[in-house]
């Protein structure tokens, strides 16, 4: 059987990618790291250059996260963990904490429909008596993708193509398909979960990798899954797609009547908790935000209750100057290792800067209420406080400053290996996740919906894209990559024969 290498219409392959500045660049999809693991290093300046510019793209819309809704409303301890963290909004049962919410739709603009199949955000923010801490996830408890590194491209592909301004099933399949990793969270969109009924009948997930730590600076890794009160619903894509046309704003619409009604929705806070020590030896990842860890192996503990009880008065003020970023700790949580978290740790803040500018955080609904700024930061933008006043802008002083405190530190780790751009392995364990969904975690009716909703969307991309994502889900699953191939009338041997290939032999070929 004859595989070959179909170009189309391509850039010069002789062309070297290069920063803006000219400068050959060697590796665009690994940044650098300390080890294999991570964590990523400041000085990889081609990192830093590349989430800088994506962050300033967009003027002054969100680059992502553009449609959203929110609310206000509380977070309740339910259960003590303070075994586990030292975060005083967690520290006694029946504390309540006020919060802000922020849904949204993910890859379209701000007049997107909110029944596009797109991943949801869940970002929460904690106004904390140690200050501000930001939760900043999805619907879902995985990614696309692994490495921070990959982000501006990944985004690109699910806006619009530079050509014609139009959506692109080539763009949107070509990327995924050279990117195995993505397959867990690609099944999961294409799934009826790719388009929830609301924004309160939908999970949120922290989907990355925690540290918490104790008073003893005893460490643990915890992953967080806010579960809705109101029950699970989705849309087919049938149903997804009449709404689009009747309401474009569904989700919108329906959260804040809701309050408005008084039907306060609610979910409840489940964590899985994991020894320092395990990650070693896990069986996978545990940094990996493209996988989960399954409940069998550390089962969820609820300890705490979210609660939206009131609207905004203002969207704009509230609503789209609301900025969360997941550099935004309280001492007790901090960073994990995972390379996507290292990345949006600068990103997110950065990005801030830009759209809303270098005093963000006195935006009120920004603003942290309960542990108010005592910092040497000055001037800039829309200072809309007294500046300091006539205390020093500068430290270490003897004026009576501010100083600071060396019991919020967080306990230290271990950081070893070459820095130096960590190639990543594509290995048996990108598609067992995937499989598993597939096979065990779905229904029959779930899975005629999935392969149903893949068809219609690939179905306008090249036949050689379709190929080589056929492959990858016929590697989580014959079934599976068996299933989308017929429906696309793909010759079923070469799936098989592009499915034993490696990854690079998979990138470059195409069944003509």
């Amino acid at each position: 059987m004859n595989i070959n290498i179909h170009n189309g219409d391509i850039m010069d392959k002789k062309r070297k990618l290069t920063t803006s500045f000219g400068t050959p660049v060697a590796d665009d999809n690994n940044s650098v790291t300390a080890g294999d693991g991570g964590p990523t290093l400041m000085q990889d300046v081609h990192l830093l250059e590349k989430l800088g510019h994506f962050d300033r793209e967009r003027i002054p819309e969100r680059v992502v996260h553009a449609k959203g809704a929110g609310a206000y409303g509380f977070f309740e301890v339910t259960a003590d963990v303070t075994r586990y963290t030292k975060a005083k909004f967690l520290n006694e049962v029946g504390k309540r904490t006020d919060v802000f919410v922020r849904f949204s739709t993910v890859g379209g603009e701000k007049g997107s429909a909110d029944s596009e199949r797109d991943p949801r955000g869940f970002a929460v923010k904690f106004y904390t008596e140690e200050g501000n801490y930001d939760l900043v996830g999805n619907n879902t408890p995985v990614f696309f993708i692994r490495d921070a590194q990959k982000f501006p491209d990944f985004i690109h592909t699910q806006k619009r193509n530079p050509a014609t301004n139009c959506k692109d099933p080539n763009m949107f399949w070509d990327f995924l398909s050279l990117t195995p990793e993505s397959l867990h969270q690609t099944t999961i969109l294409f799934s009826d979960r790719g388009t929830p009924a609301s924004y309160r009948h939908m999970n949120g997930y922290g989907s990355h990798t925690y540290k918490w730590y104790n008073d003893a600076d005893k460490a643990y890794w915890v992953k967080y899954h806010f579960k809705t009160d109101q029950g699970i619903k989705n849309l087919t894509r049938d149903e997804a797609e009449d709404l689009k046309g009747k309401d474009p704003d569904s989700a919108t619409r329906d959260l804040f009547d809701s309050i408005e009604r008084g039907e306060y929705p609610s979910w409840t806070l489940e964590v899985q908790i994991m020894e320092f020590d395990d990650a070693k030896e896990y069986r996978f990842d545990a940094f990996d935000v493209t996988k989960v860890w399954p409940h069998e192996d550390y089962p969820p503990i609820k300890i705490g209750k979210l609660v939206l009880d009131r609207n905004p008065q203002n969207y704009f003020a509230e609503v789209e100057q609301s900025a969360f970023s997941p550099a935004s700790f309280v001492p007790g949580i901090a960073a994990s290792p995972d390379k996507l978290l290292q990345g949006r740790l600068f990103a997110y803040h950065d990005t801030h800067l830009h759209r809303l500018g270098p005093n963000y955080h006195l935006i009120p609904v920004n603003f942290p209420k309960n542990a108010p700024e005592a910092s040497y930061q000055r001037d800039g933008a829309m200072r809309m406080d007294k500046n300091g006043g006539r205390f020093p802008n500068y430290w270490p002083n003897s004026f009576g400053g501010p100083s600071p405190d060396a019991d919020a530190a967080d306990p230290a780790f271990d950081v070893s290996g070459d820095a130096k751009r960590h190639s990543q392995q594509i290995t048996d364990n990108d598609f067992i996740q995937p499989g598993l969904l597939y096979r065990h975690v779905m229904t029959d009716v779930e899975r005629d919906n999935l392969i149903g909703n893949i068809v219609s969307h690939i179905s306008g991309a090249d036949s050689r894209i379709q190929f080589r994502q056929c492959a990858l889900f016929y590697k989580a699953d014959k079934d599976y990559g068996t299933r989308v191939a017929e429906g696309l009338g793909l010759d079923l041997g070469i799936v098989r024969e592009m499915a034993e290939m490696d990854d690079a032999q998979r990138r470059d070929a195409t069944a003509l």
